[in-house]
């Protein structure tokens, strides 16, 4: 169930704007605005008790093409609405900058206890410089509402970390590390939890150190294999790739070595990336797992079928769900990605370094450095409205 949510993106790449709300059945949650593309993750813990995507039963000899892409890949939707939760189970969840901003945007709605507990907040309140008040106020709101969302979903809660300390190392393992003792105090065990770091070399750095304590991280704004590669080395424990979003910058855009390589090939850029990060992690015995986002159609989740997670749009979804697939038809489904499809890819001696600032910085394209700053823009974008929303509505009333 993801609410973030975050995607973030208010464009391509920032959060959408939406807002949560009661339903008339028993306080559901809907979705009223926008999709929640790269903000919205789903991380299914390994426990075969979990709720999975399954379309309903049918005859024997026939099933749907959601079920059979579902045996290859862990499909999980970028956004899901609780009124559909039947339909499409959610596994986890993600909190964030814009789904405060949502929360925030109606009063009647379930998670505003959430944040209105964590204005009243006396630790908070009682800071005298105003900047620390606020993101105290901030942390604390994540925080509360990744909490109840724990009590919700079986997967794992993400939590963002602040894109503000994107390029400070040290400052991202003090926020996670306070975003961790908060979650403590409310007794969400560090197994549900995940914390979303951007994929910038301090942020891969920040990563390596926070897993090496059994911090589990999850790297966002991948655009290259060098991001990617390295996020592997760092022992990352989820990696996030926006198929999409490159296929959108290379219409309209050209000079990236990467990019032009795969359409020399003939081959979709994102999907590519996707496909090479996949062969690296698993050819080299890398602990991290894949997720491949902003998938615009069923042919794109075609293409990376074995991949760990792929994050669907609700219509896409939903058109797999409806369309029944049977033992003779003539297309069948194929597992593009595997064990054997590592082994037998090739990486050149370029690829295979150990990656370090440096070598990073120099491999790292013009797309990747142009999506990276573009998605950090959106979510410093989104931190700083919760701080001047916060700075307005504080104190709650009646609390």
């Amino acid at each position: 169930m993801s609410l973030s949510l975050q995607s973030p993106l208010s464009s391509a790449l920032s959060s959408k704007s939406y807002s949560l709300q009661k339903g008339g059945g028993g306080g559901r949650l809907k979705l009223l605005s926008g999709s929640l593309s790269s903000n919205a993750i789903f991380l299914k813990l390994h426990n075969p008790s979990f709720p999975q995507i399954r379309a309903s039963s049918l005859d024997a000899g026939a099933s749907t093409e959601l079920d059979a892409v579902s045996s290859f890949s862990e499909i999980v939707p970028d956004t899901v609405v609780f009124d559909d939760f039947q339909k499409f189970p959610p596994t986890a969840a993600t909190v964030s900058s814009s789904l405060l901003l949502g929360i925030c945007s109606l009063p009647d709605t379930i998670f505003r206890s959430a944040v209105d507990t964590a204005l009243a907040d006396s630790g908070c309140s009682g800071l005298e410089n105003d900047a620390l008040r606020l993101s105290c106020f901030a942390n604390k709101a994540l925080v509360n509402v990744g909490g109840d969302l724990s009590k919700m979903v079986p997967g794992r809660v993400s939590t963002e970390v602040d894109a503000r300390l994107a390029y400070d190392t040290h400052g991202i393992i003090r926020k996670v590390h306070d975003l961790l003792k908060l979650y403590n105090e409310i007794d969400v065990p560090h197994e549900r939890l995940l914390f979303k770091i951007p994929s910038t070399w301090q942020g891969i750095e920040a990563s390596r150190l926070l897993e090496s304590e059994g911090i589990q991280t999850h790297l966002t704004f991948v655009y290259s294999f060098a991001q990617a590669a390295a996020a592997a080395q760092a022992g990352a424990s989820v990696i996030q790739i926006f198929v999409g979003r490159l296929r959108d910058w290379s219409r309209n855009h050209s000079d990236d070595p990467e990019i032009e390589a795969a359409l020399k090939r003939g081959e979709d850029p994102g999907l590519a990336l996707a496909t090479k990060v996949y062969n690296y992690i698993h050819k080299y015995g890398y602990k991290s797992k894949l997720m491949a986002a902003a998938v615009r159609n069923k042919q794109d989740l075609f293409s990376l079928l074995g991949v760990d997670y792929i994050i669907a749009p609700l219509k896409v979804l939903q058109s797999l769900k409806e369309s029944i697939t049977t033992p003779d038809e003539k297309y069948s489904f194929v597992r593009r990605l595997s064990s054997h499809s590592a082994v037998a890819y090739s990486f050149s001696e370029e690829e295979l370094i150990k990656w370090d600032q440096l070598s990073l910085a120099s491999a790292m394209g013009p797309a990747s450095v142009e999506l990276l700053a573009a998605g950090l823009d959106g979510y410093v974008d989104q931190a700083k409205r919760v701080e001047e929303l916060f700075a307005k509505i504080w104190p709650p009333p009646n609390v």
